[in-house]
């Protein structure tokens, strides 16, 4: 049957709109959910059924303006569903609007992971725009079904709306106390679910500050007290240097592509180095400025939005002001707008001496959010030097920014000949880019031994978080992975990052297979320079010391979920129907217990607590 055939379906909007978002719902599902979508008839059908009652209860002579906005507004949650799923891999919510200046910022790397078929979604709307508005039969068509009105049937459209939101209920309700986000959203229908988050009040029952301590964290995280003294030792004096590299994984390490090592500068610093392959990101929406934020506080990030939002009014314990309290200089390098996800915010609220931003670096070979990694490393080299004249050690932390998503560098910054089943890839593009970043990486190194730097500094490096995410891949980039890995890229390979530390004093070069975090990094350091932790709580521990290890996770892994030496734990609806994955690095079968569930759940309670009743920012 042609459109126009179809006339007397459009005339009644009920019937032609519902087959619209059946297929709307199918595609939309399809994308997030991966399976073969019915159950998208449960539960968004009844939400769009229980707006188009409304519409025919109460519309007069706008029927189908009416519907059109409906589909329009539907239509843009399904979209933003969409390409927010293959960016972070989770469910956006209205609470994104509180970033979305941040958000639109990236939004070239969003977009670039939108395959065509998405704007399918958007078909109907220039159709029948088209055809209602520049159409003589359209608009005739339209004159007819604002006519009809309220055609009387009200008991009929009554009776719908009732069983409507019954449905909708039903959903919804049972489903209310899922810790899985994806899960949830998948029980309760996605429309119902962007209500529920409305209207749900799922604040954290706040903790008595005074109740906590050290003490109680150690016990729930399991930290004996005892430690390793195999591997303990200082570097008393020596200035420290952090450097977070953009996107980087660990698989990158040691990692050669037809023989090509990807990073041989980051390879050779391994061999000098302790380095830890079972490290793993602690990041939420704000990305490399949460990892920003837990690494300098030892907390983790709260429970919605960005660390930069959420507690930037807070005048935070921090390793900027350990360290300042034991003779350090501080400050914080990174090319971008001090603004960008309110660093500038961050950095007073972490009690940073200086912050380098922009302004700082310039334009001078620009590219993705500001200069390259090779100006950034030149001219931070020459302030560290300069601090280095004043007499007292310094703390400096090094955001690099180059290899960002969409990791399409310019054609003039390419250093290594992919493979060919590589070009033309995400995954070559990222493994490129890193590239790139290593070259740059080995220029730092030169730089900072020609300044006489090198020997004096306790280097840590590590990843901000996962560059290449399991929802973002399509089938050849999942082949590529798989190939990399010589198994299925999973979870805790996504989310596995390394840390290398340099410089440890007598300690001999090492992997140590250890579990560790983000929210370790700050204890691990204090170890390293001998500074005492009595008077800061953290919630991390001395990698150093400590073998065990429990890491709740939040945003890009559901909650509840917690990657600890007993392996990754993502819960369904609770933690009885937990599916459990092995670390990224060992042979270890996962074996999580519901007493590490209980007390990841506990440490993340125990944090925001304790964020929440920090006293106010001067």
């Amino acid at each position: 049957m042609s459109f126009i055939n179809g006339k007397r379906w459009i005339v009644k909007p009920f019937i032609f709109f519902t087959l619209i978002f059946i297929l709307k719902s199918f595609l939309t599902w399809g994308v997030i959910f991966g399976d073969i979508p019915w159950k998208s008839l449960l539960t968004e059908i009844p939400f769009v059924w229980a707006l188009f009652c409304i519409i025919e209860r109460f519309s007069s002579k706008r029927k189908l303006g009416y519907y059109m906005t409906v589909n329009l507004l539907v239509t843009a949650i399904f979209f933003a569903a969409i390409m927010y799923f293959k960016y972070y891999g989770v469910i956006v919510t209205y609470h994104a609007l509180e970033q979305v200046n941040q958000v639109t910022a990236v939004r070239n790397s969003v977009f670039s992971l939108m395959d065509p078929y998405y704007l399918l979604i958007f078909l109907d709307i220039i159709v029948l725009g088209y055809y209602f508005l520049r159409n003589k039969k359209g608009r005739d068509l339209k004159k007819q079904i604002n006519r009809k009105g309220n055609t009387g049937r009200t008991g009929i459209v009554t009776v719908v709306f009732i069983i409507s939101l019954g449905l909708c209920l039903f959903n919804i309700l049972p489903n209310k106390a899922s810790m899985n986000e994806i899960k949830k959203a998948q029980e309760m229908g996605i429309l119902s679910y962007e209500t529920y988050t409305i209207f749900a009040n799922e604040k954290t029952d706040i903790v008595n500050s005074r109740d906590i301590t050290q003490d109680a964290i150690n016990k729930l995280k399991g930290i004996s007290n005892t430690g390793n003294p195999q591997l303990q030792t200082t570097v008393k004096g020596k200035n420290l240097i952090i450097l977070q590299l953009e996107s980087f994984q660990t698989f990158l390490l040691g990692l050669k592509l037809d023989g090509q090592e990807v990073t041989p500068n980051l390879n050779r610093m391994m061999e000098d180095s302790l380095y830890f392959p079972n490290f793993y990101q602690m990041v939420g929406q704000g990305n490399t400025s949460d990892a920003e934020f837990v690494v300098n506080t030892s907390y983790y990030i709260p429970p919605r939005g960005a660390a930069t939002m959420a507690y930037v009014d807070k005048e935070l314990p921090s390793l900027p002001r350990l360290l300042k309290e034991n003779g350090y200089q501080t400050a914080t390098f990174h090319t971008n707008d001090v603004e960008f996800w309110n660093r500038g915010e961050l950095y007073s609220s972490l009690g940073w001496d200086h912050y380098y931003d922009h302004k700082f670096f310039g334009d001078e070979d620009v590219f993705f959010f500001g200069a390259s990694d090779e100006v950034l490393y030149n001219k931070t080299t020459d302030k560290l030097q300069e601090m280095s004249k004043g007499g007292q050690p310094f703390y400096a932390q090094i955001i690099s920014m180059s290899a960002h998503h969409p990791f399409t560098i310019p054609e003039e910054k390419y250093r290594m000949k992919l493979p060919e089943r590589y070009e033309g890839t995400f995954v070559g593009d990222y493994v490129r880019a890193q590239n790139y970043a290593d070259v740059a990486f080995g220029q730092f190194v030169d730089e900072l031994k020609a300044k006489g730097l090198w020997d004096n500094s306790v280097i840590m490096i590590y990843g901000d978080h996962m560059g290449l995410p399991i929802y973002s891949l399509d089938h050849d980039d999942k082949e590529l992975m798989n190939e990399i890995y010589g198994h299925e890229y999973g979870y805790a390979n996504m989310t596995n990052i390394p840390l290398i530390i340099h410089g440890g004093g007598n300690t001999e070069p090492q992997t140590l297979e250890q579990v560790g975090g983000e929210v370790d990094i700050l204890p691990t350091a204090a170890g390293l320079l001998g500074v005492s932790l009595e008077n800061h709580l953290h919630f991390g521990q001395n990698l150093l010391t400590e073998t065990y290890n429990i890491l709740p996770e939040r945003y890009y892994l559901p909650s509840g979920s917690f990657i600890g030496t007993s392996g990754l734990l993502i819960p369904g609806n609770s933690f009885e129907d937990n599916t459990q994955y092995p670390i990224a690095v060992g042979d270890k079968k996962p074996a999580a217990t519901e007493d590490e569930y209980k007390r990841a759940l506990r440490l993340l309670q125990l944090s925001d607590s304790f964020v929440t009743q920090l006293p106010e920012k001067q």
